[in-house]
């Protein structure tokens, strides 16, 4: 059933994520600090037709069914658009991006544009390097402070010192908005005498339930290592709650990873996996796989970004529902979330203006259209982009502007610190696989965001 979305809630998606664009903190270093030279607005140009021509050399990380089409179809529309350029697409998972990027940006050969994950880890690390282009004076001429909110656009702003990130210069834009939720299948909910859970309490009950019933109460594969860091986000956003999760993430408020909220969460996270509500092995097996196992009716809850509807919505057709995790009774939706990766322009392009031209093309107005056509959420979607969506194409929609109105959107966790990430998911591992005790998980974390803060 489409549902409708008065003017005034879908412009909430666009105005409460502000407090994700809070940061504080230091940068790691580099041996190589120099600034690209920054162009004027005067010295801008849009016409793309008088480049000459033009190989335009793309690294993305939209590999799955809904991102990869949108994508392709953009591509091949620019192309038409402008038959002088012709795009070189590398697309990678998000894993071998980041094991990657790095070492294509300081070669002889850089990539034009390259999608970039926000925080320490990567965006700032690259700015502190000089290997991204400031794109304030496209952001000028092209006008995205009127397509997008500040909030959105801080995200992918890095401070002049590159020692913290949320102000200063900007160094992307991002195609699609996104958060992490509870896909549940309908048919399998029937079957077992379960309603939808609408709180975090009957949520858990029915993990229980499903057990007990034979089935498999999460599906979830924790190979890629990444997948972990949102399911125990989820957790610990609903037992710690937002402000302490955007403290440890921007290292405010003598926030500490060893709070006993955030341990309960890492006991709730390894409890779960001790009870079976995952499937066996799930350190093995890959997250394609899971995903495509939850699509096969193998499973009656899975967690996990937007991203994945695309690719469920063909095999599960109307038995598919998606929404905000639910929280505790009476309290309003929190999860993590945010935006997708953010397009940037490398310093070491020869054509930059052709390339800020493709990054403006990827997150118009138009290229929301077909980010919404392919089942994708654009990170600013159409005015009527409600109205006009139905099953879980309307969940999501709907998921996006209540977690927006209610600012229920958390950062990931591994923003936190440069070094963060890898210590995140191989403690993660550790602690599903028994191997590490829920305090043990938590001191890991809280030795290396210690490091960090006194650096």
């Amino acid at each position: 059933m489409s549902r409708p979305a008065p003017r005034r809630r879908v412009a909430a998606v666009l105005l409460a994520t502000a407090a994700l664009a809070l940061a504080a903190c230091s940068a790691p270093g580099s041996n190589d600090s120099s600034a690209p030279k920054t162009k004027a607005p005067s010295e801008v140009s849009t016409d793309v037709a008088k480049a000459g021509k033009v190989t335009l050399r793309v690294w993305d990380q939209e590999v799955r069914g809904g991102q990869n089409a949108q994508m392709t179809k953009l591509n091949q529309q620019f192309m038409d658009a402008y038959p002088n350029v012709t795009i070189k697409r590398t697309s990678k998972s998000f894993t071998d991006l980041k094991t990657t990027l790095k070492l294509a940006l300081s070669g002889d050969t850089a990539p034009d544009v390259v999608e970039v994950n926000q925080g320490y880890p990567d965006m700032v690390s690259f700015v502190k390097a000089g290997y991204l282009q400031p794109l304030d004076s496209y952001a000028s001429v092209y006008k995205w402070a009127d397509r997008y909110p500040s909030s959105l656009l801080d995200l992918n702003r890095v401070s002049d010192d590159a020692s913290h990130f949320g102000e200063g210069k900007l160094y992307g834009l991002s195609q699609m908005g996104e958060f992490v939720g509870v896909y549940y299948n309908k048919t399998k909910l029937k079957q077992l005498g379960i309603a939808p859970p609408t709180t975090w309490d009957e949520f858990t009950t029915a993990l229980a339930k499903a057990k007990q019933g034979g089935q498999v109460p999460i599906q979830f594969g924790n190979l890629d290592k990444w997948p972990a860091i949102h399911t125990f986000g989820v957790i610990q956003d609903q037992l710690a709650g937002k402000d302490e999760v955007r403290n440890l993430v921007f290292g405010k408020g003598g926030a500490s990873w060893t709070d006993p909220k955030t341990v309960e969460a890492a006991k709730t996270l390894q409890d779960w996996a001790k009870r079976g509500y995952f499937p066996s092995g799930v350190n093995g097996v890959g997250y394609d796989d899971s995903t495509k196992q939850f699509g096969q009716g193998k499973g009656v809850f899975l967690v996990t970004g937007t991203w994945a509807a695309a690719d469920l919505k063909g095999p599960m057709g109307d038995a598919l529902g998606m929404m905000p995790p639910p929280s505790a009774s009476g309290s309003d939706p929190v999860t993590t979330g945010g935006q997708s990766l953010a397009l940037g322009v490398t310093s070491k392009s020869a054509h930059p203006d052709v390339a800020a031209a493709y990054v403006n093309f990827m997150t118009d107005a138009k290229a929301a259209g077909v980010m919404q056509d392919t089942g994708n959420l654009p990170a600013v979607p159409a005015t009527d982009a409600a109205s006009q969506a139905s099953g879980v194409d309307a969940d999501i929609l709907d998921g996006w502007s209540s977690l927006n109105q209610d600012n229920g959107l958390v950062p990931y966790l591994d923003y936190s610190t440069p070094t963060f990430y890898d210590t995140l998911t191989a403690a993660l591992q550790r602690l599903i696989g028994g191997q590490d005790s829920p305090e043990e998980f938590a001191k890991t974390l809280q030795a290396d965001y210690e490091k960090f803060q006194q650096g």
